[in-house]
């Protein structure tokens, strides 16, 4: 276990494949954050009290045997409110369990929960016995795979998604029934029978040759009918209390009409996470005490908040020097090599309506996208490297 120091309570031990939108949400909820991910960006950087650049890849999660002795020295002599873990572990339930006989308390979902909410049998099992519309899925070629997608066991983001094809599967790929229509989640605190919605908010993709479920971004929504969030938030209480899911959750649906169907649970903090948190009810602050079992305070919002994920669409083989607005995150320094497809940063805008938030936001991404490859073009016609 790690030394108990006098001064440490205030600090949290954040391990994530990005760590910023919780490092984020640790200092607004008063937390000195101490990251390790695999990017050490010039905004984690900047919000963390110490950071440290993790082994690893985008497609393979986070090098497990590196990740221990890494946040030991990052803790160094402080014994941290908890640890809290984000994207890159859905595949390495085991790694939560190794973790958790190092580091006390982990917040969050435990080994087995994630093992479970992340099997897709189980989920769909579940799902049926509970009376949850969920898609069909299948380990074998259907007889009509252009109605079916292809998803990885564990997965998450939706980088993994693929259109199905009449071939066989690699180990831990399957099939799952296309679902027409909008993407919706659903940001959740698990809590047993005190699982609450935080809010919803509407997803959309942003499409690459090799990635058509890509994730584009969210938009959070100031409006939802009641009669249907009550209905999904009993689908989620059941499915808590089943997988014993704690703390800040996510899942994904697709809304056709008046109809959802729960398309997957993932159970960590997710991506919407900067479009939800609050400093007045921070909601790493809920994930906290819902994992030790307290009362818990959720946010209330007046207003609808957005925030898109911008790629580069060619390669740039030295990124541009920016003066980079307020209204962005995961900034790319400058000097970075990119490959078409590379993230260059994250996009937020706040109005009162979604439509409104949405028209802003990507006004915000034509401009930023405009700056940088005008600035791109400049340096290579004045022959600089």
């Amino acid at each position: 276990m790690l030394a108990r120091s006098p001064n440490s309570a205030d600090t949290l031990l954040i391990a994530a494949i990005s760590g910023r939108a919780l490092a984020a949400a640790a200092r607004r909820a008063g937390y000195r954050p101490l990251v390790a991910d695999l990017f050490r960006d010039i905004d984690t950087v900047a919000l963390a009290e110490r950071a440290v650049k993790l082994p690893g890849s985008l497609h393979d999660g986070i090098a497990g045997e590196a990740l221990i002795p890494a946040l030991h020295e990052l803790a160094g002599n402080e014994q941290p409110a908890a640890l809290v873990l984000g994207s890159g572990f859905e595949r390495h339930p085991d790694m939560v369990e190794r973790l958790a006989d190092h580091f006390s308390p982990v917040a969050g979902c435990g080994g087995e929960a994630i093992r479970a909410a992340k099997d897709p049998d189980r989920l769909a099992a579940a799902c049926a016995e509970l009376g949850i519309p969920h898609p069909a899925l299948s380990w074998t070629p259907p007889a009509d795979p252009h109605n079916w997608v292809v998803k990885t066991s564990g997965g998450a983001g939706g980088s993994h998604i693929g259109r199905a094809n009449a071939a066989p599967l690699p180990t831990g790929r399957y099939f799952q029934r296309f679902i027409a229509g909008e993407s919706v989640s659903a940001l959740f605190i698990g809590a047993g029978r005190d699982t609450r919605i935080v809010g919803f908010s509407r997803q959309w993709a942003s499409r690459a040759p090799d990635a058509p479920y890509r994730y584009g971004g969210a938009v959070r929504l100031r409006r939802f009918r009641r009669d249907t969030g009550a209905r999904i938030a009993e689908w989620l209480r059941t499915l808590s209390c089943r997988f014993d899911l704690l703390g800040l959750c996510s899942a994904d649906f697709i809304r056709n009409g008046d109809s959802y169907t729960l398309l997957e649970i993932n159970p960590r903090p997710g991506a919407t996470l900067d479009i939800f948190d609050d400093t007045e009810a921070p909601l790493i602050k809920a994930h906290l005490d819902a994992s030790a079992g307290r009362p818990f305070v959720l946010p209330r919002f007046r207003d609808a908040m957005a925030a898109m994920i911008a790629y580069t669409p060619t390669p740039i083989a030295r990124f541009p020097a920016l003066a980079w607005p307020d209204w962005v995150a995961d900034r790319q320094p400058a000097g970075s090599r990119l490959d078409p497809g590379d993230p260059v940063c994250t996009i937020f805008a706040r109005g009162m309506s979604a439509a409104a938030t949405c028209r802003t936001l990507k006004a915000n991404a034509l401009d930023l996208q405009s700056q940088w490859q005008s600035q791109w073009q400049t340096q290579q016609e004045e022959g600089r490297p």
